[in-house]
């Protein structure tokens, strides 16, 4: 019988694509790159017009060798790692590996693991596309030319083993900046009120809240104590008259479905997931996973994707779910179109279950709770993306008193359309406060200020970038693209330039040396729109428009001349290491602090004759609730932080939660931040579970 070889990159895809196809096919796994640039030497031949030097990469001689006997075995062979240019890549390599003809139709690809796309995409296979292959090759020589370059010399002016990217150098730098405009970032008082307010009439004695905004026409804000005693003495003398009163109806409308970014952003916020982890689970998902009856399936698009493009099939699909499972005025009048922004690679649709009707109750039983918590999300959110809007009454009740103007400002759902099913996160801080929707009052309508609540504020620094936030910057920038935002983050902490603080990224020493070397050697390394222009230049290879190799030496020769003049003006830069109280128990010397992968830890300064290293134990300011002593934070072996007794091992105490100083007022427990979705802080007590209002200034917390 005639045998079709089909290579693939894993083995979850390979046994997917196994169960969809006949005994006729053989399915096989890469194991992702076979080939690629060597890790010993710079790879990239500059004398020879940049002609990258690949090899099949150490110890996959035995995969390779068990793929060309496949390959000679069969009378087809079939390319079909993931569609887009690293999958092109891999395909070309492979090729090139098992001697096939590169100008044959060899290549397959398809969005979604499911049997129609795959026996499709099978039956209609096509040349390897080249300006994908070269668009891939133009960013991997570029990557490893400055990769390879710059990090050599971070090694001889700063120390060993650094390392420097283009984009990882980019969103060092991105953190960096932020940790600047912190530390200059001088806050303001301010001060708001609330005037709560009722109605004179007898017949009518309607309460409302109502926020101060105007005088004399102009938005106004009081800056001190003093000037907000002097506007409630003003308030004082002037009468309360309703202005306007105006009720609209509003409409908002759902979010589209997800792409990477957004995907890994929303994960972060409803779920806490990492990107990196999001993109695991998400392949796995993608990958296929056995499902009931329905056997092994993908149960979701290609999840490395900037487009929001739904086919007319799934949007099909979804109307009939949706006309199936709610009333007819819960689907638009006309099916939803979304476009993507900027120059996003539209050849793929976004991130959508690979069936509707396969919801997240139905494949629960067979999902890991991660995964099912995922798929919930992704499946929710393009349901909701093609469901009607949802529609508010609003009301808005402007209040005078003399120069002063107060707004009541309260909505409620009309409609929920698509918020039966789904709502989007933000990251937004408090709301101001609602009144009821029902404030029955009329303009003219004087009222009587019951009470005032004028209420103390600061102005605060931009916060630090949470992953997910830095990956939307990245993505506003144009820098990367969806498949590097999550090795990107993961990269730039372990190579100790950034740490993870209350799931805030913050620069360590090193990061800000490294940073500050770059930004004055090597501005367009780091320059947010050079590097956003070098991705766009990378897009029109892919689109056939510009020659790989012309983009590599344009970029080279200014910037072979700028390692030139740099290697002569930097000197050897030393970071000196914070000297600590404890000493080392081994030769007795002073031990120092460093910054690792998972934090700051102890470490002799004897090195390498004396190689003791120990955590650094970090006192929070709280005593143990079990035997009073100091708790101190702590990282585990996988770098994660928690709090434990000083007193350990003879006290055992540990929590993955920070303690705070403050006791529980319902109960006496102890009382420990927990991190919402979102990044939000909220103190909660451990045995009763009650919410506690904690001030900033106690012990234990983060001013």
């Amino acid at each position: 019988m005639a045998k079709t070889l089909v290579i693939v990159e894993s083995p979850a895809k390979a046994k997917s694509i196994g169960k969809i196809l006949s005994r006729s096919y053989q399915v096989n796994a890469s194991m992702g790159h076979l080939r690629d640039l060597p890790k010993s030497q710079m790879g990239v031949d500059i004398a020879n017009d940049f002609e990258p030097k690949y090899i099949a990469i150490r110890g996959r001689g035995d995969l390779i060798k068990k793929l060309r006997d496949a390959a000679k075995n069969a009378d087809k062979v079939l390319l079909a790692a993931d569609p887009d240019r690293e999958g092109e890549a891999i395909s070309w390599h492979l090729a090139h590996l098992l001697g096939l003809d590169l100008n044959g139709m060899i290549r397959v690809e398809f969005n979604e693991i499911t049997k129609t796309t795959v026996q499709n995409a099978i039956k209609n296979p096509r040349k390897i596309n080249m300006d994908k292959v070269d668009a891939q090759q133009a960013r991997r020589v570029l990557d490893r030319l400055v990769g390879y370059t710059l990090g050599p010399l971070l090694w001889r002016k700063v120390k060993k083993g650094l390392s420097a990217g283009r984009v990882q150098s980019v969103a060092v730098r991105l953190i960096c900046d932020r940790e600047d405009e912190i530390r200059a970032f001088e806050p303001e008082e301010y001060w708001s009120l609330l005037a709560h307010l009722a109605g004179r009439d007898p017949g009518n004695k309607e309460k409302f809240t109502a926020k101060l905004l105007q005088k004399a026409g102009k938005k106004y804000v009081v800056k001190t104590r003093e000037e907000m005693d002097e506007v409630l003495a003003d308030l004082g003398r002037q009468e309360f008259v309703v202005k306007d009163v105006k009720q609209k109806e509003k409409n908002r409308q759902p979010a589209p479905p997800f792409t990477t970014s957004s995907l890994q952003q929303e994960a972060f916020r409803k779920l806490n997931f990492a990107p990196k982890k999001t993109m695991m689970i998400a392949q796995q998902l993608y990958e296929g996973l056995e499902v009931g009856s329905d056997g092994l399936v993908g149960l979701i698009t290609y999840m490395r994707t900037d487009s929001v493009r739904v086919s007319d099939a799934a949007r099909d699909e979804a109307k009939d779910y949706i006309n199936q499972n709610y009333a007819p005025e819960y689907y638009p009048a006309k099916p939803r179109v979304y476009t993507s922004k900027g120059r996003s690679q539209d050849a793929h649709e976004t991130v959508r279950p690979t069936s509707v009707f396969r919801t997240p109750e139905v494949v629960k039983p067979y999902l890991s709770r991660e995964q099912f918590r995922l798929y919930n999300l992704i499946w929710s959110r393009f349901i909701a993306s093609q469901m009607q809007h949802a529609v508010f009454d609003t009301l808005a009740v402007d209040v005078t008193a003399g120069d002063y103007l107060f707004r009541a400002n309260a909505s409620m759902i009309k409609f929920p359309g698509f918020l039966a099913v789904y709502e989007e996160s933000t990251d937004d801080a408090e709301k101001d406060p609602v009144s009821k929707l029902t404030i029955k009052v009329e303009p003219g309508q004087k009222l009587t200020p019951e009470k005032f609540e004028d209420k103390q504020h600061f102005t605060e620094p931009p916060p630090r970038y949470t992953e997910a936030s830095l990956v939307k910057k990245l993505e506003d920038e144009g820098i990367g693209r969806p498949s590097t935002y999550a090795p990107t983050i993961e990269t730039i902490q372990s190579r100790g330039y950034v740490v993870k603080e209350q799931k805030r990224l913050m620069p360590t020493e090193l990061g800000e040396v490294v940073d500050s070397l770059l930004t004055e050697h090597f501005a367009d390394i780091v320059d947010l729109g050079f590097t956003a222009h070098l991705e766009e230049i990378l897009d029109t290879i892919e689109e056939g428009k510009t020659p790989w190799k012309d983009v590599i030496r344009n970029f080279y020769d200014p910037f072979e001349q700028t390692v030139e003049e740099a290697e002569a003006k930097i000197g050897k830069i030393k970071i000196e290491d914070e000297v600590s109280e404890e000493t080392c128990e081994h030769c007795g010397r002073n031990m120092v602090i460093k910054m690792g992968r998972y934090g700051k830890f102890l470490a002799c300064p004897g090195f390498p004759e004396c190689r003791n290293a120990k955590s650094l134990l970090e006192d929070i300011g709280v005593a143990c609730p079990l035997c009073g002593q100091k708790l101190t934070a702590r990282r585990s072996k996988k770098g994660r932080k928690f709090f434990g007794c000083s007193g350990y091992p003879g006290c055992e105490f540990v929590s993955w939660d920070k303690p705070v100083s403050v006791k529980c007022p319902q109960c006496d427990g102890m009382v420990v931040e927990k991190t919402a979705a979102g990044g939000k802080v909220k103190h909660v007590c451990t045995v009763c579970k009650n919410q506690v209002t904690v001030d900033k200034e106690s012990p234990g917390e983060d001013g």
